[in-house]
């Protein structure tokens, strides 16, 4: 089990078949403090490769020690994170706690996207070119895979930076392949790498990059 202070928690299981699905979250008060109150629910990253059905889990009382199992129902079509997410009380006092992300693997993937970084110290120069790299990890024997790497700048354009043709991975494989983006506007960047599998997008990942 994970553990965040003051929950150990778990999700289960973390391979599913494409379709709708039942994932149980367990939760367990390693604190010394008594939570009541809790609102619980689960979140997708990417809603359109999983969604969570609902409105969430009450608890109404989770006692220090004690631990609770919860079930979720998921349309899932494709891998993605997953995070369990909590607002309630304790001593009185409200609080809010969230999971890291957890991911979850739909059907046999090829390959997976570890890490996607942007090479750059903290706050970089308008005008300075900057180097993304993302890391493949191979998971089956494939032929080759189809890279993308966009970025959304500050007012909403929506740009590619570069597609790449990956070479033939085996399982537990690592390579990494690298795009640049030059900030021409203050602000923040987000980045985006997808990785395709014949045409099917089979993972996605996130970085941020704030230009002044």
């Amino acid at each position: 089990m994970g553990l965040k202070y003051p929950l150990e928690y778990e999700l289960q299981p973390k391979n599913i078949p494409a379709g709708t699905r039942w994932l149980t979250v367990n939760l367990k008060n390693v604190g010394t403090q008594t939570l009541t109150g809790m609102d619980v629910n689960l979140n997708s990253f990417d809603t359109y490769s999983m969604s969570v059905f609902g409105t969430g889990s009450y608890v109404s009382v989770l006692e220090s020690g004690d631990e609770r199992l919860l079930s979720f129902q998921v349309s899932a079509l494709y891998s993605t994170s997953l995070y369990i997410s909590i607002d309630g009380w304790k001593d009185g006092e409200s609080f809010h706690w969230e999971s890291p992300y957890i991911p979850v693997t739909v059907g046999k993937e090829a390959a997976e996207l570890v890490s996607l970084f942007a090479m750059t110290e903290p706050y970089p120069a308008l005008k300075k070119k900057i180097t993304v790299e993302a890391t493949i990890r191979g998971l089956t024997q494939t032929e080759g895979l189809d890279l993308e790497f966009w970025a959304t700048t500050p007012s909403g354009d929506f740009e590619e930076l570069a597609t790449v043709e990956t070479k033939a991975l085996s399982p537990d494989e690592e390579v990494t392949y690298s795009a640049e983006i030059t900030p021409e506007e203050q602000g923040m960047h987000t980045i985006y790498a997808y990785l395709y599998d014949d045409g099917r997008r089979i993972a996605r990942e996130t970085e941020y990059v704030y230009a002044r």
